[in-house]
């Protein structure tokens, strides 16, 4: 495409393409360099883009305000970075880790999100201008490494969505949105400003929540602390069924190998305990009846080899067959154990047959 570019636009255009091979390694080092302050911290990025403005853009951009750009350098986004991430407050952490890695141009930069405008949702980011500092690059061949400035886009990953389809649906082509319809634009964008806001508080009380569980189980409170994949895990940490599994090892002097345990979680769901104190009671009111069940089973064989999960696993029979279950009960939860096998209904049968004999 042919542009309209006066004289001194034209001079601008002449002076891009003779830095394009610095703006390439500007580009480089921006790019690893934000990338490792981010994995540094441990930020998640959701996304990360960037790119060099192509010379058709920067010509249109010119051929309609080549009088605002005095020189190349008024320019700030010929070098462009974007960060996506879930959370509006992760902007905040990208912001301030972008703030710490490079040298900030405040005074040009900006915080849409402040516009507070119901049309501005998918425009609401942060724009950093940025350069690099000599701690990153210092090259007495091209000085001007650390005196281009380039743009830093933050925002979230809806902004960023909503910002592609407003772009995408509002301006294509020539024809103007009708009132109507842009009032519809501007009430999804309201929606979603309200969702993005929603996510970051619902994110912040389930971590105060985890804490909060975490410290209780610390503390030994257990009937407090709920049983989920996380509280669980760290109970496991613990290593609660340790004695039992040495008594049930003690039978034939067996060795214990470690072996997975959060596949029981949904077993001890399944069988109602709703509390990490749930579990405990397990362990204490169900252990010896769990050890007499593993020795009717182990006492006549030569097995010297058990899984860590055994203690666990014979707690969850003797449980069922307690609370009055039979050899159904057991086959199923054999099967959530074991997926499905022709053996889960001898295994549950040869069960039955031991609680019997030791009258549970």
């Amino acid at each position: 495409m042919k542009y309209q570019l006066d004289l001194h636009s034209q001079m601008l255009m002449e002076q891009y393409n003779e830095r394009k091979p610095l703006y390439e390694r500007l580009l480089h080092l921006a790019c690893d360099a934000l990338r490792q302050a981010l994995d540094g911290q441990r930020v998640r990025a959701t996304a990360m883009d960037s790119r060099i403005k192509e010379a058709d853009s920067l010509a249109g951009k010119l051929e309609l305000k080549g009088t605002k750009y005095h020189t190349l350098d008024d320019v700030t986004d010929i070098v462009g970075l974007r960060v996506i991430t879930f959370y509006g407050a992760d902007v905040d952490k990208v912001a301030a880790i972008v703030s710490e890695t490079f040298d900030v141009d405040w005074s040009r930069s900006v915080d849409k999100r402040k516009l507070h405008r119901l049309d501005s949702f998918g425009y609401n980011s942060l724009h950093y201008i940025c350069r690099l500092p000599k701690s990153i690059v210092d090259d007495a061949r091209m000085p001007m490494l650390n005196e281009l400035a380039f743009e830093i886009q933050m925002r979230t990953a809806l902004q960023h969505v909503w910002s592609t389809l407003d772009h995408d649906t509002k301006y294509k082509g020539d024809v103007k949105v009708p009132r109507e319809y842009q009032r519809q634009f501007n009430r999804l964008a309201g929606m979603l400003e309200l969702i993005d806001e929603e996510f970051d508080r619902l994110r912040t009380t389930l971590t105060d929540y985890r804490r909060q569980m975490l410290t209780l189980e610390a503390s030994g409170q257990l009937d407090d602390v709920y049983l989920n994949a996380e509280t669980f895990r760290h109970f496991l940490d613990t290593r609660p069924f340790n004695n039992l599994n040495q008594r049930i090892a003690g039978i034939n002097q067996a060795e214990l190998y470690p072996a997975p345990m959060m596949s029981f979680l949904l077993v001890l769901q399944e069988l109602g305990l709703e509390t990490l104190g749930d579990v405990n009671r397990l362990i204490d009111d169900y252990s010896d009846d769990a050890y007499k069940l593993a020795a009717s089973q182990l006492g006549a064989t030569d097995i010297d080899i058990l899984s860590e999960n055994i203690g666990l696993q014979n707690l969850c029979y003797v449980y069922i067959l307690k609370q009055g279950g039979g050899q159904a009960e057991l086959c199923h939860v054999i099967e959530l154990l074991r997926g499905e096998d022709p053996g889960n209904a001898t295994l549950a049968s040869e069960l039955m047959k031991h609680a019997k004999e030791l009258t549970l």
